[in-house]
């Protein structure tokens, strides 16, 4: 009889601890219920966690219950304080305040921008060959985005917005000319916003190196860690490309982004950390 109840007490003892060891990692979700860009950053960051996972160490992904634009969402993760992860474009501000997993989440595309315009000014876009050209129009931007000063830097004129929504009605309205989008984007954006006056143009590509990478507090370097084994285990064995090309955000990209008919026109990024891994070319996609 003894033994059998030091048995159940050693039992209980173990299942507590299995259980203890289940962490839960919360992620932010974004302001906007038309952004679905989140959807695979979800994914990639639940294969990376799944190749370091065993019994005893397990993890569940969960979204945070409020919605965030992403300076909130920036400063949530900074305080501790309902997020866990995020993911967003590095600056050299970001890597000071967050601890940054230095492993470009969408090999860099994020990068190649086209433009959002109004239909009706096609014929004025496609007169752009050259930065000083696009200089005579204004952009539109998030006003805590880092492509807000890179473009800025860059002697673009730009008006921003405190919402993401809110850039879509404003270029409709005429506050600016064009709105730079990731090619990852831009046509699902148009297609969640369903507004017929609005096009992506199809005669520039605006390019600069322009990472995202997943972003932990500073003290969290344990899961940091996990994560950077993940997803370099995940390019290691090909599941990282597997899903990379497989999403339906990127394949549609690539079907309509017609590289060939576009002039490339290259901006410099100055918000760019020197440890960027730019020599690393397994990890950036190109064009040309």
């Amino acid at each position: 009889m003894k033994l059998l109840f030091l048995f159940i007490f050693l039992t209980q003892i173990l299942c507590h601890y299995c259980q203890a060891s289940d962490e839960i990692i919360t992620y932010a979700i974004p302001g906007s219920v038309k952004d679905q860009r989140h959807k695979y950053f979800i994914k990639l960051l639940s294969l990376a966690l799944s190749k370091t996972n065993n019994k005893l160490n397990s993890v569940q992904l969960q979204a945070n219950s409020m919605p965030m634009q992403q300076g909130r969402a920036i400063l949530e993760l900074t305080l501790e304080r309902n997020v866990d992860v995020v993911w967003t474009v590095t600056s050299q501000v970001r890597e000071k305040k967050l601890l940054p997993i230095r492993i470009p989440l969408i090999k860099g595309l994020l990068g190649y921008r086209v433009a959002i315009i109004r239909a009706a000014d096609k014929e004025k876009f496609a007169e752009v060959t050259s930065i000083e050209t696009l200089k005579k129009f204004t952009a539109g931007q998030g006003h805590d985005w880092p492509d807000t000063k890179i473009l800025a830097a860059n002697q673009i004129d730009v008006v921003t917005s405190s919402t993401y929504d809110g850039l879509f009605s404003m270029l409709e309205s005429k506050r600016f000319d064009f709105f730079p989008r990731g090619v990852t984007e831009a046509w699902q954006e148009l297609a969640m916003q369903g507004n017929p006056k609005l096009i992506v143009e199809d005669n520039i590509l605006l390019y600069y190196p322009s990472p995202i990478y997943f972003f932990v507090n500073k003290r969290n370097k344990e899961l940091a860690s996990r994560i950077e084994r993940g997803l370099k285990l995940s390019i290691d064995d090909g599941s990282f490309d597997q899903l990379f090309y497989s999403d339906p955000d990127h394949k549609r990209m690539f079907a309509s982004v017609n590289i060939e008919q576009r002039n490339i026109i290259t901006l410099q990024n100055p918000l760019l950390s020197p440890l960027t891994p730019l020599g690393n070319k397994e990890l950036w996609f190109q064009f040309k």
